[in-house]
């Protein structure tokens, strides 16, 4: 396993970690991504960590809290051995004390995942989506107070747009208060909005990718294809409305790609859908789930070896759209480009 520094940080985290939001099957867009219990949890850690994967993601609205439940359950006698992170902003429930991130909400969302997770600290601490309605100040004055309480050691941001993820790091500057140092987005081949305004930003302030969905919502696992319809057991049939939206034909045209490229390699399509990622700017670490064993070790495949640059190319064509205004003159003039290249 590789390893990479978090961000600017002294937090090195593997290039792949264990998304854990199939664990606990509550709901019904998490029990169609997965029901796994603590007993089976239990194996694909241990599988995971085999493999050096060592950080293990989940959030507190994962199956209405079970997902921490289950995955404090499976770990439980190595925690040293293991990172944990985990989120909270997002509505658990109908009350406003239930929702955001303001103070009193921050502090009781970690205090409830600590107890369920069975630990007293979290690696990793992340704001599931920016909340409008606190003032940033409270919010990263909170976090801090957690982080110099002990139970947080890390802390970052998840969905976050260009301008509140700048906005929340000059306020925590400003008052020298702890900074956030990752990012969890959504990034894919059939999803690179990424790239546009967040990677530069994460590049010039210090901040990591810890990418979810890696492959755009389960249409990237080589099951998806022109002309075909999707198939039986594929989630998209219960989950597609909550995900990425992605058009059909550039999601065709990459999976074309991916295809010649399985064929030329060997590897699987996820397997080169993953890699492709792991050599993108920024990205500190991808976020892979499995519902069982299978699945795990084909997504763990991704590591230890390497595209060619001409089929990185081909990748990069297929999957490469025109950014809105004001994006898209620093990719297509030259000019802007000369001025301000892109990150990638």
């Amino acid at each position: 396993m590789e390893y990479r520094r978090l961000g600017a940080s002294g937090l090195h985290v593997p290039a792949l970690s264990f998304g854990a939001g199939t664990f606990g099957g509550r709901g019904e867009l998490f029990s169609a991504w997965g029901d796994t219990d603590a007993e089976q949890a239990r194996r694909l850690v241990d599988i995971s960590l085999e493999a050096g994967v060592t950080m293990f993601d989940t959030a507190d609205v994962y199956s209405d809290g079970a997902s921490e439940e289950v995955l404090g359950a499976a770990i439980k006698g190595r925690r040293d051995q293991l990172l944990i992170s985990t989120k909270a902003s997002l509505p658990t429930g109908p009350s406003p004390t239930q929702a955001g991130s303001g103070r009193s909400r921050l502090i009781g969302a970690v205090e409830a995942s600590l107890r369920r997770l069975g630990t007293d600290y979290i690696d990793l601490f992340q704001l599931h989506a920016f909340d409008a309605g606190t003032p940033v100040e409270e919010v990263v004055a909170a976090l801090d107070d957690l982080v110099r309480a002990g139970k947080i050691r890390y802390l970052g941001a998840s969905n976050f747009a260009g301008w509140q993820l700048m906005k929340s790091l000059a306020a925590a500057d400003k008052h020298g208060l702890t900074r956030y140092v990752a990012h969890q987005v959504y990034y894919s081949l059939v999803g690179r909005d990424y790239e546009w305004e967040l990677m530069p930003l994460g590049q010039d302030q210090g901040v990591g990718a810890v990418v979810w969905s890696p492959l755009g919502w389960g249409r990237l696992t080589g099951k998806i294809r022109r002309g075909q319809p999707l198939p039986e057991g594929s989630r998209l049939h219960q989950t597609a409305a909550a995900g990425p939206p992605v058009d059909d034909e550039k999601l065709y045209d990459v999976v074309d790609v991916l295809d010649e490229l399985a064929a030329e390699t060997g590897k699987t399509v996820p397997q080169i859908a993953l890699n492709w990622l792991l050599r993108r700017p920024t990205v500190a670490t991808v976020i892979v789930g499995a519902r069982n064993e299978d699945q795990l070790r084909q997504n763990l495949g991704a590591i230890g070896w390497e595209l060619t640059p001409d089929q990185i190319a081909r990748l990069d064509k297929a999957s490469a759209t025109t950014p809105p205004y004001p994006y898209y003159p620093y990719y297509r003039l030259p000019d802007f480009t000369r001025l301000n290249p892109p990150a990638v």
